[in-house]
């Protein structure tokens, strides 16, 4: 893993909140290193409004959001990804096509905002919670040396960011 730019697939069963938040951080922290993408086992075909909301209000282009299934990046032509994130337990249960070029896979799992229930005010607050632990998350991601981490390393340091970041903050 060299001086190259990295491609990173979220996943999440919806891909209508926390993938597409961890798109627009990564695209963002990425700094031309990274370029995100998210997908979805059974996507909602839409973008959770909160979603969209959340992101305009901390100034992210939200151009590129829409909820979109992840066979589109198992199919020939599709871009090769370096790494591939589930980010809800749901995702990270089920089988997942073969991605070409045997990407570096990790579970960063994330409460899902878009099942609480309550106020607007309580269900805005996890949105910026999910936020909160995924930018931390990508933050220590894109700080990783890449050209001095073998395979093996790498997976152990991604893994360790899923584990010991449950809800990092």
């Amino acid at each position: 893993m060299g001086d190259q730019t990295y491609n990173v697939l979220f996943l999440c069963t919806g891909n209508s909140a926390r993938s597409i938040l961890a798109e627009a951080i990564l695209n963002r922290v990425g700094a031309g290193r990274f370029k995100a993408f998210s997908a979805g086992s059974h996507p909602k075909g839409a973008v959770h409004p909160y979603t969209l909301q959340l992101l305009k209000t901390v100034n992210h282009d939200i151009s590129f959001a829409r909820s979109k299934d992840w066979a589109e990046f198992a199919v020939p032509g599709a871009p090769e990804m370096n790494f591939v994130f589930t980010v809800c337990d749901n995702a990270a249960n089920e089988s997942c096509p073969v991605w070409p070029g045997q990407p570096i896979t990790a579970h960063w799992g994330v409460p899902d905002p878009a099942a609480v229930e309550g106020t607007d005010a309580e269900k805005h607050l996890a949105f910026a919670d999910a936020y909160r632990m995924l930018n931390n998350r990508i933050s220590i991601f894109v700080s990783l040396p890449m050209n001095t981490l073998d395979k093996l390393a790498l997976q152990k340091r991604l893994d360790e960011i899923g584990r010991n970041h449950p809800n990092a903050g």
